[in-house]
């Protein structure tokens, strides 16, 4: 077992981002996407904090499908997945570019993502339907490279005017699949070693935690409230892949 070498704060950091993940798994899906910029600091670099996070989010899956497991509508991601597969291997050949690069780009498709959603929102039938195309490139894309496709996956699932409990349950399904899928990817390309699958060991216990967490908080949380809150938390996120 090898130990990474990160300071006293980069492990709070790192821990404080594994609740995050957890509670967003089971109760607040934007707030996974908040952790992509903490967990570059954690780590060091974007590349390697992509694939170092994914096995936290494997771990926060597992719960989300599990406890939300009869509320999950798969019809709404089976025109999805085709188009996220795209994205996903684009996302990997991307991975071979700069940082400085990357990171505005993904911070415009998760823009773009939550002003159509508000726009339909606000008024219905004066902005088309979102062709899944797009969704599932960007999704596939955007979770490739940062582990940034939660407000695209919340804009898309918003857009389909689902209850809270089925966002939740459909989006676990989703992202369980995508977040093991792309582990090869990552790989591939040499991000994945010894010490982040001890970093990734480490931080379970915590991923745990945060998603007990959320399962009490979503219960909590009036409907109109939660829509908001996803809305505003995917803002947010996309704001913080711009510095």
């Amino acid at each position: 077992m090898q130990i990474p070498h990160l300071e006293t704060w980069q492990w709070l950091l790192g821990a404080a981002c594994a609740f995050a993940i957890g509670l967003a798994k089971t109760g607040v899906p934007g707030l996974a996407t908040l952790t992509v910029p903490l967990m570059v600091f954690t780590v060091g670099d974007a590349r390697h904090s992509a694939a170092w996070t994914a096995p936290i989010l494997v771990v926060g899956d597992v719960f989300g499908v599990w406890y939300w497991r009869r509320h999950a509508e798969a019809r709404a991601l089976m025109s999805l997945i085709p188009w996220v597969v795209v994205g996903m291997l684009l996302g990997g050949l991307a991975l071979r570019l700069d940082d400085a690069v990357l990171r505005p780009i993904l911070g415009g498709i998760v823009l773009t993502m939550v002003a159509l959603t508000i726009a339909r929102r606000r008024h219905p039938g004066a902005v088309p339907d979102g062709h899944a195309s797009i969704y599932g490139v960007s999704a596939g894309f955007a979770t490739t490279l940062a582990n940034a496709a939660g407000p695209v996956m919340s804009s898309y699932l918003l857009m389909k005017r689902m209850p809270k409990e089925q966002l939740v349950a459909t989006g676990a399904w989703f992202f369980l699949t995508v977040n093991v899928t792309k582990l090869p990817i990552y790989a591939v390309n040499g991000l994945l070693s010894q010490a982040s699958f001890t970093f990734d060991a480490l931080m379970a216990p915590v991923v745990v935690c945060g998603a007990f967490a959320g399962f009490w908080l979503l219960k909590r949380i009036p409907q109109q409230a939660f829509d908001t809150l996803m809305l505003v938390l995917a803002t947010i996120s996309a704001l913080f892949l711009f510095r």
